[in-house]
């Protein structure tokens, strides 16, 4: 058993059991209460009963005309907390609001290539690869041990607006752009 709810400033205290992981991201604070102050209804904290933090996903709305759509910036379950569908919980949510709130066409996420898992989640929730963005994790990696060059796939969901599922492409994986393509 969990909760769903809004994520808070001060959650930013207490997410390390989800943030030191190799598939987080971790971001500077300026960046989270950026996205707590734009997009506070896209941004929600799976909780356990003790009140350990058990994942969490920021998402922001953006784009124009009919690229109007709901973005997942990160989407992060703590390892202990995976296989407990709590991604797929923050994840329509999220979804939830964009359509709803927001009127977008559709969501996307950017998810590394070689992250399977992932990939194969997100396919089972409606989304599907609509492109390949080629170095996309450029410069991210410099503290791996060198420079992180990875490509990502830019993984898309329809939501009602999109009536002509414009978001949606069968060949997506063989379509490929670079990252400075990418807005």
């Amino acid at each position: 058993m969990s909760i769903l709810r809004p994520f808070t400033a001060s959650d930013m205290f207490n997410f390390n059991n989800i943030n030191l992981d190799i598939w987080t991201e971790t971001y500077n604070i300026g960046f989270y209460l950026h996205y707590l102050s734009g997009w506070p209804d896209l941004c929600c904290v799976q909780e356990a009963p003790s009140g350990r933090m058990m994942g969490y996903v920021l998402g922001k709305a953006e784009g124009q005309a009919q690229e109007w759509h709901g973005h997942v910036t990160v989407l992060t379950v703590a390892p202990e907390y995976r296989r407990l569908y709590l991604a797929r919980k923050m994840i329509t949510l999220l979804e939830l609001v964009s359509d709803e709130t927001y009127r977008g066409f559709f969501v996307d996420l950017y998810v590394r290539c070689n992250n399977i898992v992932a990939i194969e989640m997100y396919e089972g929730m409606g989304y599907s690869v609509f492109r390949r963005v080629r170095e996309y994790y450029g410069n991210l990696g410099v503290g791996k041990g060198g420079r992180d060059e990875e490509d990502a796939f830019d993984m898309r969901k329809p939501l009602s607006r999109d009536n002509g599922r414009r978001s949606v492409r069968a060949n997506g994986r063989d379509i490929v752009v670079s990252r400075h393509d990418v807005s």
